[in-house]
């Protein structure tokens, strides 16, 4: 009984660690290079992202930010270093303070513009395809500690 106790208490412990916070100052850490691409005759701005961007690649992490819900037809909601009046955007920051939350299907809810919420996913680095944001995170759900 004692050893299924201790085993139960390292198990909570280790799953508690298994998401990490990060925070927008990590994802900053990236730089970006204008590309053109010939087939859409247009220039975009490909990321570049550091070591210690990559590091979450693929890992359950924790991001507070306000939410954006961008499209609400096609499911596409944004969680932002900023409010709307000063995001991505309306042109006053760059793309890599907006993260875009691919919810579980149990999670998607009505949320207000501009709600700082925080959220827990797995975090996707994107580079190449343009109908998505850089920083994706994946099976999104509200998480509050």
């Amino acid at each position: 009984m004692r050893y299924c106790f201790t085993l139960l208490i390292c198990l909570t412990a280790f799953l508690a660690a298994a998401q990490e916070n990060i925070d927008w100052k990590l994802l900053s850490r990236v730089r970006f290079k204008t590309d053109y691409i010939k087939d859409l005759d247009a220039y975009y701005m490909k990321p570049k992202f550091s070591k210690a961007v990559k590091a979450y690649e693929g890992k359950a992490v924790i991001l507070s930010g306000y939410f954006i819900p961008y499209n609400e037809q096609k499911m596409f909601f944004v969680l932002s270093r900023y409010p709307l009046s000063s995001c991505f955007f309306c042109g006053a920051a760059g793309p890599e303070t907006v993260v875009e939350l691919q919810l579980k299907p149990e999670a998607v809810q009505r949320f207000r513009m501009d709600e700082q919420l925080t959220f827990k996913g797995i975090l996707e680095l994107n580079v190449h395809d343009l109908d998505h944001c850089n920083y994706i995170l994946k099976n999104a759900e509200p998480y509050e500690p």
